[in-house]
């Protein structure tokens, strides 16, 4: 399996590239990654349920961030809840990857140069997907009660962690 580049080769926004139909022929761009994000509700799924706070995980800059990275974010910060808070939570992951990210697969070593002749914008072949996130748009939402409000801040402290850029939470008290 190949090795993924730096997610800083990805990080700065670009011009979105999404065209997916669903007829292969229309598609702008013929094959599209699988989604390796798993869940983006977990917890008490119950809508009638209310809880007490609200925290959201927001970025201080306008980034992409591959799915990987959110995946990781997701999985770190819920296995903590559900094994300190049970199912006494509800978080949500609020953005889905929808822009393909292509790489251009340069040869290195002995004789690469006579290779890379007639590349200058070279389409590439998709890797993956990101997310486009604008400043302050939620990434990560999630609700609970007064007695997890610490366990809280601590799992989007660990979303914060696996992601590329520095983020604010802001805790919100409904009603």
């Amino acid at each position: 399996m190949a090795k993924l580049r730096k997610g800083v080769s990805y990080r700065f926004l670009e011009r979105p590239n999404t065209r997916k139909s669903k007829y292969r022929i229309k598609n702008f761009v013929r094959a599209t990654p699988s989604l390796v994000i798993s869940k983006f509700d977990m917890g008490d799924l119950d809508l009638k349920k209310k809880f007490e706070y609200c925290l959201v995980l927001k970025p201080k800059v306008s980034l992409q961030i591959r799915q990987n990275a959110l995946e990781s974010a997701r999985k770190s910060s819920n296995g903590l809840l559900e094994k300190e808070a049970g199912k006494n939570f509800r978080f949500k992951l609020r953005l889905y990857p929808h822009h393909i990210l292509r790489e251009n697969p340069m040869a290195s070593g002995a004789g690469a140069d006579r290779m890379s002749m007639g590349m200058a914008q070279s389409f590439g072949k998709p890797i993956g997907l990101s997310a486009q996130v604008m400043a302050g748009q939620a990434i990560f939402e999630l609700w609970v009660d007064k007695p997890n409000l610490d366990l809280a801040k601590k799992a989007l402290k660990r979303c914060q962690n696996k992601l590329p850029c520095t983020c604010t939470i802001e805790v919100a008290k409904i009603n």
